[in-house]
């Protein structure tokens, strides 16, 4: 049965596309079997990265280890019962074909709040929640006070992530397993950073999740995207020497993929 891999925040630009694009190829070179699907039917920013990726590889004769990516089905409306929703059996069915192919399954979900979204979660074995390093972002989590420090109650996101939480329990699965990333982070030792780790450490002991640190400001993920390569490909499209910046971007995935915790794997890039 594959690990299911939910990349989600109903926010956008928190980066959660960069997270699953380098999650996704890592797991892919390290061995595991693993496919990918974009919920995010309007801009399927993942999509273009798989597709960047094809014509790349296509272009230069190149083989890199990749994930597998797959749109969702089309399902007859006809064949549905009142009340049911296509975007459920879209989903389901998608999952349902490629689970006994693959070790993991990676869905990369829009940054907004849609039906689609909120099935993926409650099929989240792995939950990833990219988040910008700003109270803006914690927002999402959870209500703050003026001070910065006093958590007022849960936001509209964790309350989505309860839900999912709830009907998994009900479905005799196991819990999600919810780690937030932090993102873009600065280099600096601001007042704002601290804050931020504090609230996070209080909000996490409080709605259950775990805290991972991601990637920094850098422009090479902007760089990357029109080939649909990550920091993992670099050398085997000819970088010899790797500048300061991107030994240390790959150290921070390393560094992710580590504190990810994903069963079966060992990371050894």
């Amino acid at each position: 049965m594959a690990h299911i891999i939910v990349v989600g925040n109903e926010k956008g630009g928190a980066g959660k596309s960069t997270v699953s694009m380098h999650v996704a190829t890592a797991l892919a070179r390290m061995g595991h079997s693993i496919s990918a699907l974009d919920l995010d039917l309007r801009q399927k920013t993942f999509g273009r990265y798989a597709e960047n990726r094809n014509k790349f590889l296509a272009k230069t004769g190149l083989e890199l280890p990749s994930a597998d990516y797959h749109d969702l089905p089309e399902i007859d409306k006809s064949a549905l019962k009142p009340g049911e929703n296509i975007y459920d059996h879209r989903l389901s069915a998608a999952v349902a074909t490629l689970d006994p192919d693959n070790d993991f399954i990676l869905i990369d979900c829009p940054g907004s709040h849609t039906r689609l979204s909120q099935v993926a979660h409650s099929l989240a074995d792995t939950l990833i929640t990219p988040l910008n390093d700003s109270f803006v972002d914690f927002d999402l989590l959870a209500r703050i006070d003026s001070d910065g420090e006093t958590i007022l109650g849960p936001s509209v996101y964790s309350e989505m992530v309860w839900s999912a939480r709830q009907l998994r329990a009900q479905a005799g699965l196991k819990p999600i397993d919810w780690i937030v990333v932090r993102n873009r982070l600065g280099a600096q030792r601001m007042v704002n950073k601290e804050k931020m780790q504090r609230a996070l450490e209080k909000l996490s002991k409080r709605i259950g999740f775990r805290t991972a640190p991601g990637f920094n400001e850098r422009v090479i993920f902007r760089e990357l995207f029109p080939r649909g390569l990550t920091l993992l490909d670099l050398k085997d499209i000819g970088v010899k020497q790797l500048n300061i910046s991107n030994v240390a971007a790959r150290q921070e995935l390393r560094d992710l993929m580590k504190a990810l915790n994903l069963p079966g794997v060992s990371v050894d890039f």
